[in-house]
């Protein structure tokens, strides 16, 4: 659906990322907590082939933290 303004110019919805880093601005997360924050859901989409996370769950989000701590070397304690 597109939405119109008061110019009848579609309204861009925002994308992924601006949609994170948003969020995190209005938790005053610091910018360095947004950057790494966009990092990881960056590359959890680029490992998933460019999914939209809204059309992942669970079984994902566990193949990616066990990618990570096998292939990546991510330490259990960064996985959260």
């Amino acid at each position: 659906m597109t939405i119109t303004g008061t110019t009848n110019t579609p309204i861009r919805q925002p994308r992924l990322l601006e949609q994170v880093r948003e969020a995190l601005r209005l938790r005053h997360y610091s910018l360095r907590t947004e950057q790494a924050y966009a990092h990881w859901v960056k590359r959890f989409v680029l490992f998933h082939g460019k999914r939209h996370p809204r059309e992942m769950g669970a079984a994902e989000v566990e193949s990616f933290l066990s990618w990570l701590a096998v292939e990546g070397r991510v330490s259990a304690s960064t996985q959260g």
